[in-house]
């Protein structure tokens, strides 16, 4: 007995030097390379015109839909699986395969409907070379389900970074150039391209694909569980572009779309990147309800106390960072960004659920939610985008809550986690974040008239003194416990 307790603390604190040390490289190097990125694309922003980014937008939809079906789902399922086998590898290989190019494929054949749709031939053009893009995915997906499973999230961070850095030297190429909105289809087929060759090569994954598919049942049926719960996300994720790209004309829309890129920074660039490690991770201790309950409490905590501050300091800093960072002909998102980013905490939280419930083997679970936010946003956003812009970023904020709350309601009780612990482990920064809020709203009311620049360094420094007051006096434990984390102390 002794022997056995011994070999259990052994794996349990080797699993938490694992997920330590992937949380840093996944972490670190993402925040790097997103910097990186982000140097380019304001570069970029500030280049191109708002109608540029609208026409993108509309081809994304398409884009965004066929991606949902490109078989990331099916890797997940071997990151999942206890026991794989060389046979199981090489189908999965010539499943991503098969997918993909038929999903190129089918792009080209959609693309003059999708114009058709939107009244902009320019979108059929863009969608026919975005077709490319499929090509890459087999030798990204593959390899990272490889490298994932070992839990090995350093190689796929240097893959990442170095991508990151071609994409963005693409981008300020195209930009300078003057290839216009070609620049934003070039900067992603460079960056999966150097991305699929790094992966394949860190991973080691290049081998003969299996179009024999016979015992490959329950990987697919779990792939295609995941897959469903994606088309779902799309749904609601791109029906605000679907919906506004007939009603506004390509500027609105790219002043819209950009707003919303600005406010889910840190959702969709951050949080997925840790979702993946937290995939990984629960799957090694799925058959424990209590280290999953209490790792997603955790998780959670430590997401918020950087998403918080985040989302309420855009909220109160929008007009003079939207003037800073993009520039004067931006100026009308100002007012979307401050309501988009009071509904982003909400989206912060909701992405959350997914990887604990599919890396227990329930995958339906996320289905359901995505079926659910596939109904509620896009009723929401049906009815606000009468009142433009302004009616879209208020659909977000009134509907967002209400989804997380039912997936909430039914998510919470299959990791084994109580609501009120999980308002309990994320209070302290949602409070501090709070009171950051006020007292910056305040400090501008009675700024004199600055410029820009100024205006925004005085408002960021206060929010950064108020916010790491307010944690340090009343939030002590959770600053221990990230300082502890650092620090490789259990």
């Amino acid at each position: 007995m002794e022997s056995e307790a011994r070999m259990t603390n052994h794996e349990s604190e080797s699993l938490r030097e694992q997920v330590r040390s992937a949380v840093i490289w996944r972490s670190g190097t993402q925040i790097l390379g997103q910097m990186i990125a982000w140097g380019s694309t304001f570069v970029v922003i500030r280049i191109l015109n708002p109608a540029d980014y609208g026409l993108f937008a509309m081809s994304q939809v398409v884009l965004v839909l066929l991606n949902m079906l490109n078989g990331y789902g099916l890797a997940s399922g071997l990151i999942q699986k206890r026991e794989i086998d060389s046979r199981a590898m090489r189908q999965l290989f010539g499943m991503l395969i098969l997918l993909n190019f038929g999903l190129g494929l089918l792009q080209v054949l959609l693309a003059p409907l999708a114009a058709a749709y939107y009244h902009q031939p320019m979108v059929a053009h863009l969608l026919r070379v975005q077709a490319l893009l499929y090509l890459t995915t087999p030798f990204i997906a593959f390899p990272f389900a490889l490298l994932a499973r070992e839990m090995d999230f350093r190689k796929q961070a240097q893959v990442n970074l170095v991508s990151a850095v071609t994409g963005a030297v693409a981008a300020l190429s195209g930009a300078y150039a003057g290839l216009g909105i070609w620049t934003l289809v070039l900067a992603p087929i460079v960056l999966f391209t150097t991305r699929a060759i790094g992966m394949t090569i860190a991973a080691r994954s290049l081998m003969w694909p299996s179009f024999d598919f016979r015992g490959a049942g329950t990987l697919a049926r779990y792939g295609g569980l995941m897959a469903t719960g994606q088309l779902f996300w799309f749904l609601q994720s791109q029906a605000d572009v679907f919906i506004a790209g007939r009603h506004f004309d390509a500027h609105m829309l790219g002043i819209y779309t950009t707003s919303l890129f600005l406010t889910q920074i840190l959702v969709s660039k951050f949080v997925p990147a840790l979702n993946e490690v937290a995939f990984s991770a629960y799957a090694k201790i799925q058959d424990d309800s209590h280290a999953v309950a209490t790792a997603f409490a955790r998780s959670a905590r430590i997401i918020m106390v950087a998403a918080m501050p985040f989302y309420l300091g855009l909220a109160v800093t929008a007009k003079p960072l939207v003037l800073v960072v993009l520039g004067d002909k931006w100026v009308e998102a100002a007012a979307v960004v401050h309501l988009l980013a009071f509904a982003m905490p909400f989206m912060t939280l909701q992405v959350l659920f997914a990887p604990a419930s599919d890396a227990i083997g329930r995958p339906g679970i996320s289905a359901r939610n995505s079926a659910t936010g596939a109904i509620v946003m896009p009723v929401a956003f049906f009815v606000g985008v009468h009142w433009g812009v302004t009616g879209l970023a208020l659909a977000w904020l009134f509907a967002y809550p209400l989804y997380l709350g039912i997936s909430a309601w039914r998510t919470l009780p299959v990791i084994g986690l109580k609501l009120r612990e999980l308002i309990s482990a994320i209070a302290p920064p949602v409070l501090a974040a709070g009171a950051m809020a006020l007292v910056v709203s305040g400090v501008d009311t009675i700024l004199p008239p600055l410029a820009p620049v100024s205006h925004l360094m005085l408002l960021v420094a206060t929010g950064v003194a108020t916010y790491g007051a307010w944690l340090a006096i009343f939030a002590r434990a959770t600053v221990e416990e990230i300082i502890m984390l650092i620090r490789r102390r259990r």
